[in-house]
């Protein structure tokens, strides 16, 4: 699918949305509600799919094709006029014209009581942490592929098994194109979404951002920005994880501040959103991620089904059983 889905219609601009509450509070007893099963080998083959393409920065062969293809698979499982390409521009180092593209999905788009759940899927244009091959791009299967696959799973469920509650899933692009300190240049797409909201008035009750959901050994610590927007979203999960049996994956223990989408969310639509990443808090209360971050060693061989499996199982249980 080569052809932009500019002319599709957005789906959400008849949505109307329930009214927010300050901080998003739920009661997570088990509702009895049958939840299908989330496959991580589907997730996987989703994530492969997307590296096949290759680097997948702004402007490349590869980010034109996954745009294509990503809008494609998102159309056929959630229907004609559910999804729509949010395509803009940006003005990039040396002058360079961005062609960005944010790729919006909706489910049960009927009810007003609404969930978001976003990812990036651009890679990164560099790969400064690499000692080799600092200035070649990464094809990312974690950073930007692994959050993208498992909601791309996830829509395939929702086309199977309709949620409850209204989801739209948002992927953003542009998230890693800035260098290192200079944030200007990075969450370009959750910037322009968050500006231009695709509805008058819409607000869902609360977002959750997946940003390497896939890598072997993952620990998911508490988000600091996270706590600080949505406490009791954050505490509820953590606790849910736990009681699935993935509590060492999802250790009740604080994590750092992390930039991130769902800080420009938070920022400039007002939607309290968490961030599912994974990393843990360094000594000096810094972010410390992965041995793979930024480095060409973020491929699909550190892509862990398990890791999979488990953000999975918890994102399935929780929107099929556990929402009120």
């Amino acid at each position: 699918m080569r052809t932009p889905l500019l002319w599709l219609l957005s789906p959400l601009l008849f949505i109307q949305c329930a009214p927010p509450e300050p901080e998003p509070r739920f009661r997570f007893e088990d509702r009895q509600r049958e939840v299908p099963a989330f496959s991580a080998d589907s997730a996987w083959h989703y994530i492969n799919e997307q590296v096949e393409f290759g680097t997948r920065h702004p402007n490349s062969e590869g980010h034109r094709q996954t745009k294509d293809w990503l809008a494609g698979k998102l159309q056929e499982y959630a229907g004609p006029g559910a999804v729509y390409v949010q395509s803009f521009t940006e003005e990039g180092y040396e002058g360079e014209e961005l062609e960005l593209h944010n790729i919006v999905a909706a489910f049960n788009p009927s009810n007003g009581d609404r969930i978001l759940l976003a990812a990036h899927w651009d890679t990164r244009p560099r790969a400064e942490e690499d000692p080799e091959y600092p200035d070649e791009p990464l094809t990312g299967a974690d950073d930007g592929g692994s959050g993208t696959g498992v909601l791309i799973e996830l829509a395939r469920l929702f086309s199977e098994n309709p949620p409850p509650v209204g989801v739209d899933i948002v992927l953003f692009d542009g998230e890693d194109y800035g260098r290192p300190g200079e944030l200007d240049f990075y969450f370009l797409g959750a910037r322009y979404w968050s500006n231009n909201l695709p509805a008058s008035g819409y607000n869902p009750r609360f977002g959750i951002l997946l940003d390497m959901t896939g890598g072997v050994d993952a620990v998911f610590a508490k988000e600091e920005n996270s706590v600080r927007f949505a406490p009791s979203l954050v505490n509820a999960l953590w606790e849910l994880a736990d009681e699935l049996g993935y509590g060492e994956m999802f250790p009740d223990e604080r994590g750092a501040l992390v930039s991130d989408d769902h800080v420009i969310v938070q920022r400039h639509a007002g939607i309290p959103m968490i961030n599912i990443i994974h990393h843990s808090r360094a000594p000096d209360g810094g972010a410390q991620f992965p041995p793979w971050w930024h480095t060409h060693r973020d491929n699909m061989e550190i892509i862990d089904r398990t890791t999979l499996q488990a953000v999975g199982d918890l994102l399935t249980e929780f929107i099929y059983n556990r929402i009120r």
